[in-house]
């Protein structure tokens, strides 16, 4: 009885997760919690959410174009800039989440925002009232133009889905990993597979919603397709909460705002930064730092007059901590680019698409919006290829169990979307020469006879170059930044996109007023047979080749944490 009674609690607190806890706050059990049956919830919310967000993205810039009746050059400028929005809003998302809420409750709050917002958006293309419609040409023909009101409330609907989006996509992925214990090696093992098959089964999901979702909102109806995302997200909001016993909230040693103590660090840094210590507080300073980057900030380690009096100074981790999160702007810096070149898929492929020759057969013609599953489909293929044989093989010559590291990664995928964008140019460029040969110049309604089977490399292409940046960047930025900063990390990489729709949309701005002067077509004139993306397209794998050499010299210099 004596020998059990001691023995028990030994087994006991082995099977307990150290930092972790459950919804009410008591210890959690490693067979009990967390791991894939937690995760497989989180999957399921992402899949969900990424489905919603899609339906609304994939096929925008043709329901600007269409029911709203904006140009093209409007239209693709409206759509880069909310994209924009939506992929900065993640930093505000997890400030909120990191200092607040915490990552369960943002979640939450994201969900019903994003409920809210998709119904209202239904609405605007649903009721009649937010129509203006008139007899033209004959008495009997009735047309209908988008009134003031329903333009309004689209955009007011269209951003507060970029607010929950923003919300939810940074804290869902970090609560995800957050189910796998870092310190266990068979649970390490599978946070990294993790980021490879969360990837995978988003790409998935916005694979059904370009194949059906596009298909039924040029068919069928925008308000069902606009619908349908309401109803996918209000299943998926249930289905987080259906797992809520079985999650593993992570518990902060420091309980102090990871924020303010990096804030903290840069306010006593410059403080410092003109004092004189003495010069053996200076060389203890560096002893314990001096083989680091950023070493103004060990400024931050010295007191007013050169010594460590306490309450003054920061300690070693704080200093560390902020080193870490400035260390990361370099690497972001270099992958702006790669976000203008992300941004085209939405916008200047599809109106591409939409002047070749989409017949399938006869009878089936292909939504210009659906080759962007494409991509997804190229994704899912070099995941499952890459996780289950390229990593081992990797593995086996490097030595690594990652294979390669987390920035080779990320390098390749930016050095492919530069070969997307010479391959986009180099077809588009042979559309425009069918168009002048059939003297379809003049005819932008009319179908340009080249298949639209032509733009099938570039898609796949994009869908490699996708599958080995994102998830590069999502597992470095997640793993490079301090543990009670991950949400943000998260937010950082989606920041990327963010400014890189923001560029894009700068671009074609600037682009269009030097090229569209005097009566002149621009480069995106809203007839693409005398337009010249192909030349938009050159200029982007110019700048592609260019970040690229900058990120090998970032990346050669760059020490993991």
């Amino acid at each position: 009885m004596a020998s059990s009674a001691v023995d028990s609690p030994l087994l006991s607190n082995s099977d307990i997760v150290e930092g972790n806890v459950d919804f009410k706050g008591r210890q959690v059990r490693r067979s009990e919690s967390g791991r894939w049956r937690s995760a497989s919830f989180i999957i399921g919310v992402e899949m969900a959410e990424r489905f919603a967000y899609s339906g609304i993205s994939a096929n925008l810039i043709t329901y600007l174009t269409g029911p709203l009746g904006q140009s093209t050059a409007a239209a693709a400028k409206n759509v880069n800039a909310w994209d924009g929005t939506a992929a900065l809003l993640p930093l505000a998302g997890a400030f909120i989440a990191d200092s607040f809420l915490g990552r369960y409750c943002t979640i939450i709050v994201a969900s019903v925002l994003y409920i809210l917002a998709l119904g209202s958006l239904t609405l605007s293309a649903t009721l009649p009232i937010f129509k203006s419609c008139e007899y033209q040409v004959a008495p009997n023909v009735l047309a209908c133009s988008p009134a003031e009101i329903q333009v309004a409330i689209f955009f007011f609907s269209l951003y507060l889905v970029a607010i929950a989006q923003g919300m939810h996509k940074p804290c869902v992925q970090a609560f995800g990993a957050d189910q796998f214990d870092g310190q266990n090696p068979e649970e390490a093992k599978a946070k990294s597979s993790f980021f490879n098959w969360w990837y995978l089964s988003m790409c998935a999901s916005i694979t059904v919603t370009l194949v059906i979702l596009t298909y039924i909102q040029e068919n069928f109806s925008w308000g069902l397709g606009f619908g349908i995302p309401c109803l996918v997200m209000l299943i998926a909001l249930i289905l987080f909460l259906l797992g809520t016993n079985t999650y593993r909230f992570h518990v902060q040693c420091d309980e102090s705002n990871p924020y303010l103590r990096i804030v903290r660090v840069f306010i006593r840094a410059a403080k410092n930064w003109r004092t004189t210590p003495s010069e053996l507080e200076r060389q203890r300073v560096h002893s314990y730092l001096g083989s680091q980057h950023l070493k103004f900030l060990n400024q931050a380690l010295l007191g007013p007059d050169g010594s460590r009096e306490q309450g003054e100074v920061c300690n070693i981790s704080e200093v560390e901590e902020a080193k870490a999160v400035v260390r990361l702007f370099p690497i972001l810096a270099t992958c702006l680019v790669y976000g203008i070149v992300y941004s085209q898929s939405s916008t200047l492929f599809t109106k591409q698409g939409v002047t070749m020759d989409r017949y399938i057969g006869q009878n089936f013609q292909v939504p210009a919006a659906s080759l962007q599953s494409l991509i997804t489909l190229s994704i899912v293929v070099f995941v499952l290829l890459y996780d289950r044989s390229l990593v081992p093989i990797a593995r086996a010559v490097t030595g690594k169990p990652s294979g390669i590291t987390m920035l080779q990664r990320i390098g390749t995928g930016l050095l492919l979307s530069c070969l997307t964008m010479i391959i986009a140019a180099s077809v588009e460029k042979k559309r425009l020469n069918i168009a002048q040969n059939y003297a379809l110049v003049d005819e932008p309604n009319a179908p340009v006879p080249l298949s639209i089977v032509w733009l099938i490399p570039q898609y796949l292409f994009l869908g490699v170059s996708e599958s080995l940046t994102m998830v590069g960047l999502q597992e470095f930025f997640y793993n490079q930044v301090p543990s009670g900063l991950k949400s943000t990390g998260l937010a950082l990489y989606l920041s990327i996109f963010g400014v890189g729709g923001f560029l894009s949309s700068f671009l074609i701005s600037v682009i269009e007023k030097a090229t569209g002067g005097q009566g002149s077509d621009s480069w995106f004139s809203d007839n693409l047979n005398k337009a010249h993306l192909d030349y938009f397209y050159w200029l982007l794998a110019g700048l592609s080749a260019v970040a690229f050499i900058a990120f090998l010299l970032v990346a050669k210099s760059y020490s993991y944490n």
